[in-house]
């Protein structure tokens, strides 16, 4: 037993070393599985000289049997973009196939791009015909499997490709076009324009696109027409009609554009290489909307500086940092106020750190760390007064200069750099002013028309009216609505109207005319007339007298300065002109129209003196069983209620005559009835 358990314990040493040479073994050709290969070849001649394409590289099995994993390997190469001149890689795979007959016929072949089924065959349409035929089953390596896809096919096969370029990641771009980004330096714009042309205005601007912008589109619903104008980086510009449906390029943007019937598509993937300002052009009686929307790069952002030289060269100063607006296509720096549009963009505080802490040499050694002491006051911003308004109103601007400056201990202030007031805010060099609305033109209601029947005129008061509500000056008199206009009143006149409409002259046109005539004062040198004075007698002919002045309004201080006459252009208003009171003693005068036309602008304050009215009716020309009565129509002094003369009351302003019925009630059987003819003739008609 002891023998036997000797071999035994002899024995475990041997299994344990047979374990160990076979977990040797098993361990090595794990490791070594990938030994069973060569080491991998060089890397092949990239497939294309630009836009992307691929190359690959071979390894050879060193087993007799068969290796596990693959014999060759891709990646991208040759990714920069193409010149615009170079062309559509698939398109010149087709092309290539011109000079080979396709049974029997030569063809110019055009790209199918797209294939849902299969994106890596090369299928092309033949130009001009509905004839799609697949030339080869593959494209080369390298070509896109989509027009919109940077995913490339090799070897037959689509490949995923990510913004980064490199095969199998799913790395994408993001709105602004940056891989991998946040899209925060880009922002989306969205908004909808309604047309408002006419006769005399055929074209209008929808919405100006600027350079780089992406993912555009807009969509025109109704007969109008759209259109697009570039202006490149370098000044040059250009127009294209949009003529057709098609994929254009328009200064080395390509244009997808659509034309419906009833709307317009337009498409532009970007990013833009010029300033597109779309425009719409006027082809229909009904108005058109457009909707857009796309991604407008952030061009200024803000870059923080280095910090500024020390304030002190030994014995402990400060320094500061700022920050200046700086343009990414220009790459330069420009003024804040581009980097203040974008309300993504928030400007960086200033830094403040501590410098040059050595003590100087003729000091005892020691300072305190201060920016300051308090005998040496901190630099401060000092601005100049505000500029006048750019705009009297309707929005203006107005701007100052703002500088550091410093005050020694003898209080004498001199400038300083500005980064010495980095410590505080700067403040603002321009500001908005005169933001309320610009004065406009006030229609009152119309006054009733000047005539009972047939055709006459009506008349309305028009005031410049400001923002408090109250009248001023300033409205465009090109703008001002009209205040006289015909009317029509349906009622049938009973004898025959003058084929002219009968001007009024009554004392609300006399209030809108002097409003018409009147002028007041503006921002430009002008004549501005006072009111007339009362007329230097009392009866018959006098005259009126006013003061014109040269006048003209300070916008800053909205106040009226006096100016020499020399200073005013145009004709001067007249400062005198004569005026009629009326007959003196009771006297009628005979007037004779021709002899009046310089008094007053004809009759005109006669005309306001007397006036027809009517008074009362006459008898009823029967008793009984219905009869007609006249109105009496009187000449009257319209300030003293007397009957005047008929020649003294314009003849065309004499109103129509007036009948109505009367004794209705029935006659007694002994009565004849006197019927509605036999009375009109009675009364001569």
């Amino acid at each position: 037993m002891e023998c036997c358990r000797r071999r035994a314990t002899s024995g475990t040493p041997l299994l344990f070393l047979a374990f160990l040479l076979l977990s040797s073994r098993t361990a090595r050709s794990e490791e070594d599985r990938d030994g069973l290969w060569d080491a991998w070849g060089p890397w092949s001649e990239c497939s294309r000289t630009c836009g992307g394409g691929a190359s690959y590289s071979l390894r050879r099995c060193l087993s007799s049997k068969s290796c596990e994993g693959r014999n060759i390997r891709y990646r991208t190469c040759s990714n920069v973009d193409c010149p615009p001149e170079a062309g559509d890689f698939r398109a010149q795979q087709c092309s290539a196939h011109n000079d080979v007959k396709h049974h029997g016929q030569f063809y110019e072949w055009l790209p199918v791009s797209n294939d849902p089924d299969n994106p890596c065959s090369l299928k092309c349409q033949a130009k001009g015909t509905a004839l799609v035929v697949e030339l080869a089953p593959k494209v080369l390596d390298g070509t896109r499997c989509y027009t919109e896809s940077l995913d490339m096919c090799i070897s037959g096969l689509c490949q995923i490709v990510g913004c980064d370029h490199q095969l199998g990641s799913t790395i994408k771009e993001d709105n602004c076009g940056v891989c991998n980004g946040d899209g925060s330096t880009c922002r989306l714009v969205r908004g909808q324009y309604k047309s408002q042309l006419s006769a005399t205005k055929l074209d209008d601007t929808v919405v100006a696109i600027p350079y780089g912008s992406r993912h555009i589109r807009l969509v025109l619903k109704g007969p109008d027409h759209l259109y697009l104008e570039t202006k490149t980086l370098q000044g040059a510009k250009g127009e294209n009609s949009l003529s057709s449906t098609g994929i254009f390029l328009v200064d080395n943007s390509s244009v997808d554009f659509q034309k419906f019937p009833d709307k317009e598509i337009l498409r532009m993937a970007g990013p833009l290489t010029a300033d597109f300002i779309i425009k719409i052009r006027n082809s229909g009686p009904t108005d058109s909307t457009v909707q857009f929307i796309f991604y407008q790069p952030i061009i200024h952002r803000w870059r923080e500086t280095d910090f500024f030289p020390c304030s002190a060269t030994c014995g402990g100063g400060y320094q500061l940092t700022s920050a200046e607006c700086y343009d990414l296509r220009s790459n330069r720096v420009v003024a804040d106020q581009y980097c203040h549009y974008y309300p993504e963009n928030i400007k960086p505080k200033p830094k403040l750190q501590e410098c040059n802490l050595d003590p100087c040499p003729a000091s005892d050694g020691y300072k305190q760390i201060m920016p300051y002491d308090l005998y040496h006051p901190l630099p401060r911003w000092e601005a100049t007064p505000w500029t006048a308004c750019s705009s009297s109103c309707g929005g203006g601007i107005q701007s100052r200069a703002v500088s550091c400056v410093e005050e020694d201990i003898q209080g004498h202030v001199t400038s300083v750099e500005e980064w010495k007031c980095m410590y505080t805010p700067k403040m603002p060099i321009v500001q908005p002013c005169n933001i309320f609305d610009c004065p406009k033109w006030l229609a009152q209601e119309w006054s009733p028309c000047t005539v009972t029947c047939g055709q006459g005129l009506r008349y309305r008061v028009v005031l410049c009216i400001d923002h408090r509500g109250m009248h001023t000056g300033g409205c465009s008199p090109k703008t001002k609505p009209h205040i006289k206009e015909e009317c029509i009143i349906p009622t049938p006149c009973y004898k025959p109207k003058e084929k002219l409409p009968v001007e009024a002259k009554l004392p609300w046109y006399k209030q809108a005319q002097e409003l018409e005539e009147g002028a007041a004062v503006s921002e430009e040198p002008s004549f501005i007339p006072e009111a007339w004075s009362a007329c230097t007698v009392t009866c018959g002919v006098g005259t009126q007298v006013r003061i014109v002045r040269c006048q003209v309004l300070l916008s800053f201080s909205q106040s009226v300065a006096d100016l020499p006459v020399d200073e005013c252009e145009g004709p001067r208003p007249a400062s005198q002109r004569p005026c009629y009171a009326g007959p003196c003693h009771g006297e009628v005068p005979e007037f004779n129209p021709e002899e009046t036309d310089g008094l007053l602008g004809g009759l005109q304050d006669f005309d306001e003196l007397y006036d027809w009215e009517y008074e009362g009716f006459t008898k009823c020309s029967e008793s009984c069983g219905g009869g007609v009565q006249e109105a009496v129509v009187s000449c009257l002094n319209k300030q003293t209620r007397e009957p005047a003369d008929e020649n003294l009351c314009v003849t065309s302003r004499r109103p129509p005559q007036l009948l109505k019925s009367c004794s209705l009630d029935p006659c007694p059987a002994r009565s004849r009835k006197i019927t509605a003819e036999t009375a009109y003739k009675g009364l001569g008609w």
